[in-house]
C-alpha cells in the first residue's frame, strides 16, 4: 500500500474515532464511498420471497443477514461507537481511506439533508424555497461540504419516526439519508476529494429538525382499506407472534411482524410495542429499531397492489 493510502487511512481511523466520542456510529469506507468491507453472504443463494400468510404455512424466510453472523461486511449494520469495534474494522479494511456515518441510530438519529450539485439544479434554492411554503427555518447545525460542491446538513430526529432514504423524492437535487443510510464523514478522502466541515460547524451538535420539515421527510400514511377492531387483535397478534419467537428466529419474526404493519398502514404506531416485544425475546434495541427500520423501508419500497 502506497504511503499516502496508509496515511488516508490512519487519518480515516482517527476521524471515526473522533466521531465515535459524539456518539455516531461509523464504518470504513473506500475511495468510492461505498463500505470497504464485502459482504461475506455475497455467495450465497438469493433469499426467498416472504410467503404471503406466514400464520397459516408455519414458516418464516430467513431475510438479509444484519450482522448476526458475527462477521463484518454487513454495511451500516456494522456501525459502531466501540473504539475497539472500530479498530477492528478498520484493520480488517486497511484500504479504506475514509468512513460512513449510520444515520437513524441514537443518540443523534441522525437525518442527513444532501445538497447535490450533479443534478443541474439549484438544491440550495429548492430547499429556501420548501422552507418559505412550508414555514421552517434549518437551524444552526454541523455543515458537511463535498468534493463536489454540495453540502451535508446534519439534524437530529426523534427516536420514535423513521425518516426512509429518498432521492429527489423532496425537491430535484435533494436527497435525504436517514434510516439504513449513512453520511460520508468528514475527514474522509475519496477518489473525488476530501470531505470537510463548513467554517464555524464542526463543533455544534446535529440540530433538532424542525416539524415541518419532519412531516415532509415522513411517508404519508398508506390508504388502506382495514377491518374496524375496536380491541386492536390484528396489532396484538403481530406483537404475540414477536414474543413467541425462540432464539434463531427473533429477528425473522421481528421483520416479517414490521413489513406487515407498515403494509398495513399501522407501523409508525406499532413500532414501540415491537420493539419492546423483541427486547423481551432478546434482541438489543438497536437490533431491534434497525431490523424494523428495513421493514419500513422495504414496505415503502414496494409496490403495493390496488385493493377492491
Amino acid at each position: 500500500m502506497a504511503t499516502t493510502d496508509r496515511q488516508a487511512t490512519t487519518l480515516a481511523l482517527a476521524h471515526a474515532l473522533s466521531a465515535a466520542e459524539r456518539g455516531l456510529a461509523v464504518i470504513p469506507l473506500s475511495r468510492t464511498k461505498l463500505p470497504a468491507l464485502r459482504s461475506p453472504h455475497r455467495d450465497d443463494p438469493a433469499p426467498s420471497p416472504l410467503p404471503a400468510t406466514p400464520f397459516e404455512q408455519g414458516e418464516l424466510p430467513t431475510p438479509r443477514c444484519h450482522g448476526e453472523c458475527g462477521r463484518f461486511g454487513h454495511g451500516v449494520y456494522d456501525a459502531s461507537t466501540d473504539p475497539r469495534r472500530i479498530r477492528e474494522l478498520f484493520a480488517a479494511a486497511p484500504w479504506a481511506t475514509g468512513y460512513g456515518i449510520a444515520c437513524g441510530l441514537p443518540p443523534h438519529h441522525l437525518i442527513g439533508i444532501d445538497l447535490d450539485t450533479k443534478s443541474g439544479t439549484d438544491s440550495s434554492a429548492a430547499l429556501r424555497e420548501l422552507a418559505l411554503r412550508h414555514l421552517f427555518t434549518i437551524p444552526a447545525t454541523v455543515v458537511v461540504l463535498t468534493p463536489s460542491g454540495g453540502r451535508h446538513l446534519w439534524l437530529s430526529g426523534p427516536p420514535d419516526v423513521v425518516v426512509p432514504n429518498s432521492a429527489s423524492r423532496l425537491a430535484p437535487g435533494i436527497d435525504i439519508r436517514g434510516a439504513g443510510g449513512y453520511l460520508v464523514g468528514p475527514g474522509s478522502r475519496t477518489e473525488h476529494g476530501v470531505y470537510g466541515t463548513a467554517p464555524g460547524t464542526a463543533q455544534l451538535a446535529p440540530a433538532h429538525c424542525p416539524p415541518e420539515l419532519l412531516r415532509l421527510l415522513t411517508p404519508p400514511p398508506r390508504t388502506h382499506h382495514r377491518a374496524p377492531s375496536a380491541t386492536g387483535q390484528h396489532d396484538q397478534g403481530l406483537v404475540q407472534f414477536v414474543l413467541a419467537a425462540h432464539e434463531g428466529q427473533r429477528n425473522t419474526r421481528l421483520f416479517w411482524a414490521a413489513c406487515r404493519a407498515y403494509e398495513n398502514g399501522f407501523g409508525p404506531e406499532l413500532a414501540g410495542a415491537l420493539t419492546e416485544a423483541a427486547v423481551r425475546t432478546g434482541l438489543t434495541e438497536r437490533e431491534a429499531r434497525s431490523t424494523i427500520a428495513s421493514a419500513a423501508r422495504m414496505s415503502v419500497e414496494r409496490p403495493r397492489p390496488e385493493q377492491n
